[in-house]
């Protein structure tokens, strides 16, 4: 037996079929399908039901799989005691992030990160939310970089907060006003994100709009990015909710047309998130630190008291 072997057998437990599991762990199916044989050869017992469709764990395998996942976690830990000592980052770092914070948030660290960890390989990939937290959980990442707070449900996971970023209205164009409130929107069209991003949540909770008032509107368009919904905006009419440092990168036309709220003021909450054990415990410390000290000096949010600042749960 391998950390390999538990390696691809969580990979497939996870995704529930030989080829995706395969593809995730760089092997063919056929290597896979051999390393998970003789493991099941040499524990004595079957892992997965083959004849499933999709393919599950055995009740013993569910058992293994619990089990695996701690000495995976183990062997992170006996690792990174060298790690420490080290003033650079070496190795693989695998980081997760939601799409709506990637696009503003990687231009004003990641090449500062890297040229400051030149033997680090970085994979980054953009994940929602519950994407980010099963693959920290079943090890497929290391950090992920989104939302909180997170729902009480997700239990064992490290945080550590990285800025508050203001929330932000687009759409308005009453020039008397240099602020907002969440009356001014409430009633409005408000063109939303698509079901899966926190951001949607987020939105509808500043606006005080319940999902089935949503069906009502003769057009509902489900986006993928703030740049269409502005678009909308600009063409239809109505409002959409855009993040601080997004606000920052808009032409001076379109900022405008965008007006922050009164106090207290939403914000979102942006985190470095692991899984407990930390497995790579000095590249949360090293990544937290740069952003730290970046990002939050760009934000208005920064220049307002803790007590006028509402944090959005998603």
């Amino acid at each position: 037996m391998n950390f390999q072997q538990l390696e691809y057998a969580l990979a497939l437990h996870e995704i529930k079929h030989f080829a995706r599991a395969a593809d995730q762990c760089n092997v063919t199916q056929a290597t896979l399908s051999a390393m998970l044989k003789r493991l099941e050869e040499e524990i004595g017992y079957s892992l997965f039901d083959r004849s499933a469709h999709p393919i599950q764990a055995t009740e013993e395998g569910i058992h293994f799989m619990q089990l695996a996942v701690d000495i995976l976690n183990k062997k992170e830990e006996i690792l990174s005691l060298k790690e420490d000592e080290q003033k650079e980052l070496v190795g693989e770092l695998r980081l997760g992030i939601i799409p709506t914070v990637s696009n503003t948030l990687l231009p004003l660290f990641l090449a500062d990160f890297i040229k400051e960890n030149p033997k680090l390989k970085l994979q980054i990939i953009e994940l929602t939310t519950e994407e980010i937290i099963s693959q920290l959980k079943n090890r497929q990442l290391d950090l992920g970089i989104l939302s909180t707070p997170l729902p009480e449900d997700y239990h064992n996971l490290e945080e550590v907060i990285l800025y508050y970023e203001s929330m932000m209205v687009y759409g308005v164009d009453d020039n008397k006003k240099e602020y907002i409130s969440s009356a001014d929107v409430k009633g409005g069209q408000i063109w939303l994100l698509e079901e899966g991003h926190c951001f949607r949540n987020q939105s509808l909770t500043i606006c005080d709009i319940q999902e089935k008032k949503l069906k009502e509107q003769q057009l509902e368009f489900k986006a993928n990015s703030f740049e269409t919904l502005i678009n909308l905006s600009d063409q239809f009419g109505g409002f959409t909710l855009i993040p601080e440092l997004y606000f920052k990168n808009l032409s001076p036309q379109r900022k405008k047309r965008t007006k922050g709220f009164n106090a207290p003021i939403p914000v979102r909450e942006i985190s470095l998130v692991a899984n407990q054990p930390l497995q790579k415990k000095n590249a949360m410390r090293k990544l937290s630190k740069l952003i730290q000290s970046t990002v939050p000096q760009l934000l208005e949010s920064s220049k307002h008291p803790n007590k006028d600042l509402d944090i959005i749960h998603f």
